[in-house]
């Protein structure tokens, strides 16, 4: 990994003046990291020690000139996972070889952060977003020492058979997700849910009644109250 293909991007620093926390967010397949920085405001109102960072995913986004995409669907049918969710599982362990191979990007992106702010991993949260929330939940249970926590908005867990032998910490997960989403839908948190706590993390599920593909007032304020609770 070179210094041209280190992350970087949009960030809010802390509204306090002093860093005693960071929050990562990792946005959708085909956008960037303005997509999500729009959210820190609402967070930093509860969290106001909190510096949050929202980076570019590394590779242009093949189906969208102007996103970012942090692996590729070139490979598998992107109406896959909506028009067959019964056949989830196998797509999801199929795109799990994208993500595990550039995990590595977040992990570095990571550890940077915090040698910059002196900060330990407890201190670390991550937010994703669609395929950010597979990202985050591709990383965070593989780190040691554990995370501070993961939000996992409108995504999936990518887990295959050796899941269980990967996990190196089980940092707390909140899932939420709509369940009228038409381009994940929701059994892929349920299946995500069902993985984490058959493998003994602390993971909870807000299914959002109506919601398609997107973050909605009630899934921020859940996702501030599960940050207070775990960064504060």
């Amino acid at each position: 990994m070179t210094a041209e293909t280190a992350l970087n991007g949009p960030m809010l620093p802390a509204a306090s003046g002093t860093t005693k926390s960071i929050v990562i967010l990792l946005h959708g397949y085909g956008a960037d990291g303005n997509d999500l920085i729009g959210l820190a405001p609402h967070f930093a109102r509860a969290l106001p020690d909190t510096a949050f960072y929202s980076p570019n995913a590394p590779f242009p986004c093949e189906m969208s000139p102007f996103g970012r995409q942090w692996f590729s669907l070139a490979e598998y049918d992107p109406e896959f996972l909506r028009r067959k969710p019964e056949t989830m599982s196998g797509a999801l362990r199929a795109m799990a070889e994208g993500a595990a191979k550039n995990s590595a990007y977040i992990d570095r992106f990571i550890d940077t952060l915090l040698a910059e702010h002196d900060l330990p991993a407890s201190k670390l949260a991550l937010i994703g977003f669609s395929q950010g929330t597979m990202m985050s939940l591709q990383t965070a249970p593989r780190r040691d020492p554990a995370l501070a926590g993961v939000v996992g908005f409108s995504g999936a867990l990518l887990s295959d058979e050796a899941f269980a032998s990967a996990i190196k910490t089980r940092p707390p997960v909140l899932l939420v997700h709509g369940t009228a989403d038409p381009v994940v839908p929701i059994e892929a948190s349920r299946l995500a849910l069902d993985t984490l706590t058959a493998n003994g993390f602390d993971a909870e599920l807000h299914e959002r009644p109506g919601l398609q593909h997107g973050i909605d007032e009630e899934g921020i304020l859940l996702a501030m109250k599960f940050l207070q609770s775990h960064l504060g």
